[in-house]
């Protein structure tokens, strides 16, 4: 058993003081706080399935990626649950937001007001065109696409529980009723 890593402590991170942080610890910062995540495995089932539905007609041009940190600026670094970038970045990292046309995140306990408002200002300020917020945490998994506005920031543009296809970034159909079936079928089991 490994000892979890003993973090320096600072009220405020920048992207400098990454380079401190053990290299296999996964984090994101995001508004200068350092955020260090432990998702559930029912976390990533959706985020699989969101993955999984991206790629089933991503053009050659565009790259799928889950747990992909974005460099924005110094006080932030985020990693999005999925995220389509340019194939070209897809060896590096973090890659520059520029070059991510999708950012998507999978609603946790402890992210809720980080996933909806937190990122959402800072996707849209760094010009990521799209933004889907999932939520497992609701009696139905929902989806939230948000896009980016000719005005700044995002503004809604479809919120779903059911069967949904999206033309943004291409043609995805994801069947929100069959992953909250089986989210529930797995919890029951688990109670």
């Amino acid at each position: 058993m490994t000892a979890a890593p003993i973090l320096p402590e600072r009220s405020e991170w920048t992207v400098d003081d990454l380079d401190d942080l053990p290299k296999d610890l996964p984090y994101e910062l995001v508004n200068g706080r350092l955020i260090v995540p432990s998702p559930t495995p029912l976390h990533q089932f959706v985020c699989a399935r969101v993955m999984f539905a991206l790629e089933m007609h991503c053009p050659d041009d565009y790259f799928v990626s889950m747990d992909q940190s974005l460099a924005v600026d110094r006080r932030n670094e985020p990693r999005p649950d999925v995220v389509v970038i340019r194939v070209e970045q897809a060896n590096r990292s973090p890659v520059p937001v520029q070059d991510a046309i999708l950012a998507v995140e999978v609603v946790s306990p402890d992210s809720t007001i980080r996933d909806r408002y937190d990122k959402a200002r800072l996707y849209g300020a760094a010009g990521v065109p799209a933004y889907w917020v999932i939520d497992p945490l609701r009696e139905k998994i929902t989806l939230t696409e948000l896009l980016l506005s000719p005005k700044g920031g995002y503004e809604p543009s479809v919120e779903t529980d059911g069967m949904v296809t999206i033309d943004r970034p291409w043609k995805v159909t994801m069947d929100l009723p069959a992953w909250t079936a089986r989210r529930r079928a797995v919890l029951e089991r688990g109670a």
